[in-house]
């Protein structure tokens, strides 16, 4: 599982930018999918909210990398 440390200048950033702007998925639709079809865990659950508000200390976790948002 490779872990990757994503830090933000903002008070929070949506689970679909986040994914984007870490590489994970190549386009937005390719978030989308992955959130609707129960891909994504955020902070060990599954998540199926694309405008989830993610803050300093949350992780998500799609295809075994994980996410920490600093």
């Amino acid at each position: 599982m490779k872990e990757e440390h994503v830090k933000i200048n903002t008070e929070f950033i949506k689970l679909e930018a986040l994914l984007k702007f870490a590489g994970v998925v190549g386009t937005g639709g390719e978030a989308k999918l992955a959130i609707q079809n129960g891909e994504v865990k955020v902070n060990g659950e599954p998540c199926a909210m694309r405008g989830k508000k993610l803050r300093p200390g949350d992780r998500a976790e799609l295809d075994g990398q994980v996410l920490v948002v600093e």
